[in-house]
């Protein structure tokens, strides 16, 4: 489906949210996302990206430098969230890391467990341990049936043959390595309760494995890309928007990650976040990182659509979870 089919559906939608929520401006900029490529050695059924072993877009050399030159100009910069595709596979990942920390950020690795297991990837735990990297990692069940119903067949197991290697090198355990997992309901669910949740997944992984982890985020699905298709094939598009639409919680407002980030795509593009980035919905004011301006990204608006229903329903979602 391409982007303007997304965009007309999503504009359908049983309500708008920008009719409901007003002009939203920007807050702060403490997270520098990056999603430097869209190659990933899975295909899930509910990617909002649409990465998978094909796809071949990559972040250059020179365009990671313009993204560190913009990060030098921001004061109040916490974070430097690396995300993809599977980014561990791209040829500029470990520049990006070292560079990073020589700047004294924290730096954030969104991980799909099996990319540990690659040929090439034998020392990448090591590594990101090395450089101190916080590790987010995709494992949507306790289950091996339901995860690898969602994610493809084999991808539990290699999930739990990386968080044990991951526990082995102290993430989870050593507070200086920390380790999260992110939970995404399947079906036209909202995400559940993530402390009830994360009780749960310490509990079940614990028990049948051993395994260690810190935080559970619980994330509901975006109707964008794969996720956007399966719902209109499977005629659950209206029901999946009417739900989002009857959970939305103003209260998530605040906190939205949209609001206090700045998203950069493989080709340097910047948007206010990773799912206005896959509807090609630029930002205002600031189209390229190499035009970066401080100031002028601050005083923009965010750009809105009604995808938005899905970061503001029930406890609202973000890349760090539940916001309240």
């Amino acid at each position: 489906m391409n982007i303007e089919e997304q965009l007309r559906f999503l504009k359908f939608s049983p309500e708008s949210f920008a009719a409901k929520c007003g002009p939203l401006s920007a807050l702060s900029l403490k997270t520098f996302q990056l999603n430097i490529g869209l190659w990933c050695n899975q295909a899930c059924r509910h990617c909002h990206v649409d990465s998978s072993p094909i796809r071949t877009e990559q972040m250059t050399r020179n365009i990671v430098d313009q993204c560190l030159s913009a990060m030098d100009s921001i004061s109040t910069l916490e974070y430097v969230d690396i995300t993809g595709g599977a980014p561990e596979g791209h040829r500029e990942f470990r520049y990006l890391v070292q560079q990073v920390k020589k700047r004294g950020l924290k730096i954030i690795d969104r991980c799909n467990l099996t990319i540990l297991s690659e040929p090439g990837q034998e020392d990448l735990a090591e590594f990101l341990a090395e450089y101190g990297v916080e590790i987010v990692s995709s494992l949507p069940h306790f289950s091996e049936k339901k995860t690898n119903k969602q994610r493809g067949n084999g991808v539990f197991e290699k999930s739990i043959d990386g968080l044990l290697k991951l526990n082995a090198l102290g993430y989870g355990i050593d507070e200086n390595r920390p380790l999260h997992l992110v939970y995404n309901p399947s079906g036209i669910l909202l995400s559940g309760n993530q402390e009830e949740l994360e009780k749960e997944f310490k509990k079940q992984l614990d028990k049948k494995f051993g395994i260690k982890f810190n935080s559970l985020y619980c994330i509901n699905n975006i109707p964008v890309n794969r996720y956007l298709e399966s719902l209109i094939r499977s005629g659950k598009y209206d029901l999946y928007m009417q739900t989002l639409v009857d959970a939305f919680n103003p209260t998530t407002i605040t906190g939205l990650m949209c609001r206090h980030q700045i998203n950069v795509s493989w080709d340097g593009h910047v948007y206010d976040c990773d799912f206005n980035q896959m509807l090609q919905l630029p930002s205002q004011k600031v189209m390229h990182i190499k035009d970066f301006d401080f100031q002028s990204y601050l005083n923009r608006d965010i750009i809105l659509k009604n995808h938005c229903f899905g970061c503001t329903a029930g406890a609202g979602s973000s890349c760090g979870g539940e916001l309240v």
